[in-house]
């Protein structure tokens, strides 16, 4: 069962501001990672976390539609913390989700989309591995 603790919700909801923004990894339609850094990450349920993602028609959209898998790393060396986070992800198509996410995402990562032309992302999480051991499991 996949539960984010308050800790964890704490720290990846602040990674950015901390200093230690989340890296992520999809594929490409090549089946090639893809690795880049979503200062946007946030915990957005239990069992789900959500990006801001600025552009519709930018390449994390259409490697997601291509294949859905995606790994996240958080990693925070000065409290000797780090997690992988392993899911499926999914455009949000419903109005009210995406405003959430967006209004949850720092303001200097809203400040790079002011006009909201991005969408939300969840992420349904499927695993969380702390130094190699796993920590949650759907």
């Amino acid at each position: 069962m996949i539960e984010f603790t308050e800790e964890m919700r704490e720290k990846i909801g602040n990674a950015l501001a901390d200093g230690f923004p989340v890296v992520t990894s999809s594929v490409n339609t090549d089946g090639q990672p893809t690795i880049s850094f979503y200062g946007s990450t946030q915990v957005f349920s239990s069992d789900q976390l959500a990006i801001w993602v600025r552009s519709r028609e930018g390449g994390l959209v259409a490697r997601i539609l291509h294949n859905p898998r995606m790994a996240f790393l958080y990693r925070n060396p000065t409290a000797r913390l780090s997690w992988q986070i392993h899911g499926r992800a999914r455009l949000v198509d419903d109005p009210a989700i995406t405003q959430q996410i967006y209004e949850n995402t720092p303001q200097r990562e809203r400040d790079r989309d002011s006009e909201q032309q991005g969408s939300g992302v969840i992420i349904d999480v499927d695993r969380v591995i702390a130094r190699g051991e796993v920590l949650m499991e759907r």
